[in-house]
Parts: structure tokens; sequence; C-alpha cells
């Protein structure tokens, strides 16, 4: 956990996914690493395949609430699934900073961990049984976690929501 950022938003971010990562009492590997122009690129820094990047997507309800949908890097949101899946007809990815109001995390550091506002978590049934890569509240830091272990510690709803990209 050591050279995490002290100062600024991305420090702040990265504390708050630390602190909810522990209390939930699960056990996450923060890499500091270069910016990336890419998913592949990143995968290609971390030395792994896109498939095990895990993005946290934020998507909006029509009634103003969001939710995260946990959706591997080689894969893309399948909006049928993820609306049947709600129970609902409309979803939507929000601009940018309307995520960021959401969650307390800028595009790119975005994480169901520590989001100052706990939303339901949807992840895609492919990233079960796998050490996973995703966003660790700042910019330059990725964190590996056992996908299993962070499904359980968010209860998510693990389902197929999405489709290959």
């Amino acid at each position: 956990m050591a050279g995490a950022a002290s100062n600024g938003a991305d420090g702040a971010g990265q504390e708050r996914f630390l602190a909810d990562a522990a209390a939930r009492g699960l056990k996450v590997e923060i890499v500091e690493r270069p910016a990336a122009r890419s998913l592949e690129e990143a995968a290609g820094i971390l030395g792994i395949s896109p498939a095990d990047i895990v993005k946290s997507l934020v998507v909006k309800h029509k009634d103003g609430t969001f939710l995260f949908a946990l959706v591997p890097g080689d894969r893309q949101i399948s909006w049928p699934k993820l609306r049947t899946l709600v129970g609902v007809n409309k979803l939507s990815l929000p601009p940018a900073d309307m995520a960021l109001e959401a969650t307390g995390y800028e595009r790119g550091t975005i994480t169901p961990l520590g989001s100052t506002t706990p939303w339901p978590v949807y992840a895609d049934a492919t990233i079960t049984g796998r050490r996973i890569s995703m966003g660790a509240g700042a910019h330059g830091y990725s964190a590996f976690v056992d996908a299993d272990a962070l499904t359980s510690a968010l209860d998510a709803v693990v389902a197929d929501i999405s489709d290959p990209a």
C-alpha cells in the first residue's frame, strides 16, 4: 500500500479506496503505473490481458440514482441484458462530471470501493474465478484483487451483463 499519493483529490480517493477495502476485509494490491492512452496499453504495462482489467462503469437510472457495472476490458455492457436484470427500460452512462459527483472519483479512477455513495454493484459473470485489475481511486495506480472476494465483499449481483467488444 506504500507509494500512495499523499495530497490532492487523487490521494483522498485512494485513501477512501483502501479504507473501504480494509473495512470489508478485502485484500488488495496497489501498483503504481505510468499513464496509459488505452485499456490495451494499460494491460501491456501491467503484464496482463485486457480481459483481466475490469472497468468500473457508473450507470445512471432515469430516476437519478446510479449503479456500478463491472465489465472486463475485452467486453462491453449489454444494455438489454443489464436493463432486464435491473428491471428498468432506460439506463445510460452519465457525463464525467455527473459520475464524479455520484462516486467521488474521476473517470479512469472509478471503483465501487470507497465510492462516496455505495451504489449497487452488478458484475459480469466472466470476471469470476480470477485475479483482476481495477481502478484504485487515483490516476496512475491500479489495484489487483480476487474477483470472487470482491463481488462477495460488495454484495454484487453477478450475471451475464456484457457482450464481446
